[in-house]
């Protein structure tokens, strides 16, 4: 069975544009995968945490044949082989890969969070998944296109 997830990419150290455009590529390589929508890239000011550079952000849309847990898998060694370090919370990152929607799912599991949480407040998120999927619908939350009304103060740069 082929399901739609949403993945939200970001970086915002050593060339993050090159990190976030390498990550396109390597999700359509992974198994029972295939990339079928690609945001723009994005600038956005980090969200908490200590002081750090700006990020570059962007949505895929994928089809898989992977369960969700799987799935979320496979993006932590894509992060770890860019050399994600978890050293502390919402600190700066070479490559961050987030299991943002999948399918209509809602799930709360050990380490898994469906839809992602607070994805709805982030316009960072939400300007990149409309523009991959213009009907776009966050599982009790509603859809993206109203959302993104309520972060229209969050700054926002379309890059690429």
């Amino acid at each position: 069975m082929t399901h739609v997830a949403f993945i939200g990419i970001g970086s915002n150290l050593d060339e993050p544009r090159v990190h976030v455009r390498a990550a396109f590529d390597e999700l359509d390589l992974l198994p029972l995968c295939h990339v079928s929508g690609r945001s723009s890239l994005y600038r956005s000011a980090p969200i908490g945490g200590p002081p750090q550079p700006d990020y570059v952000n962007a949505v895929a849309r994928l089809e898989t044949s992977l369960a969700a847990d799987d799935l979320l898998a496979a993006l932590l060694a894509i992060e770890t082989r860019h050399g994600r370090s978890r050293a502390e919370p919402n600190a700066p990152r070479t490559l961050d890969l987030d299991l943002l929607l999948y399918d209509s799912a809602t799930l709360i599991s050990r380490g898994l969070r469906l839809p992602h949480p607070r994805m709805h407040e982030r316009r960072f998120v939400l300007a990149p998944l409309l523009e991959v999927d213009p009907e776009a619908q966050i599982p009790g939350h509603g859809p993206v296109a109203r959302l993104i009304e309520h972060c229209a103060s969050q700054g926002l740069e379309r890059i690429d």
